[in-house]
C-alpha cells in the first residue's frame, strides 16, 4: 500500500511560512529549516516589541514634558501633580504633542497648574 504523506496541506503550511520570510538574505528566505527559524524569531520579537513601544511612546512623552516643563522653571512631577489638583484631564501623548506644537498654550497650562498648586 503506498504511503499517504498529505503533500498538498504540508506544502500549504511551508508556503505560508515562506511567504513570511520574503526579503530576507540568502537560505534565510530558500531554506525550510532557515525559514522557520527565522520566522519563529521574527514573531517572537514583533510580539515583544508591540509591547516595548507603548513603553517606548511613554519614555519619549515624558520627556518631551519634562523638557518643555523646565523651560517654565517646574519639574515634571510637580506639573503632573498640579494636573490633577487642578482638573486637566490630558493623558501624556496630548501634553507632549501641545509642548511640542504650542508653546504659549503648554504656557497657559503651567500658569494653571501654579494656580492650583
Amino acid at each position: 500500500m503506498p504511503r499517504a504523506v498529505n503533500s498538498v496541506a504540508s506544502r500549504k503550511k511551508k508556503k505560508k511560512v515562506f511567504e513570511k520570510a520574503k526579503g530576507n538574505y540568502a537560505g534565510r528566505s530558500k531554506l525550510w529549516r532557515t525559514v522557520r527559524e527565522t520566522v519563529n524569531k521574527g514573531q517572537t520579537y514583533a510580539y515583544r516589541d508591540r509591547r516595548n513601544k507603548k513603553r517606548d511612546f511613554r519614555r519619549l512623552w515624558i520627556t518631551r514634558i519634562s523638557a518643555a516643563c523646565r523651560m517654565f522653571d517646574m519639574r515634571y512631577s510637580i506639573f503632573i501633580a498640579g494636573l490633577k489638583k487642578a482638573g486637566i484631564q490630558l493623558d501624556r501623548k496630548a501634553l507632549a504633542d501641545i509642548a511640542a506644537r504650542d508653546i504659549a498654550a503648554f504656557e497657559r497650562l503651567v500658569s494653571m497648574v501654579r494656580q492650583a498648586a
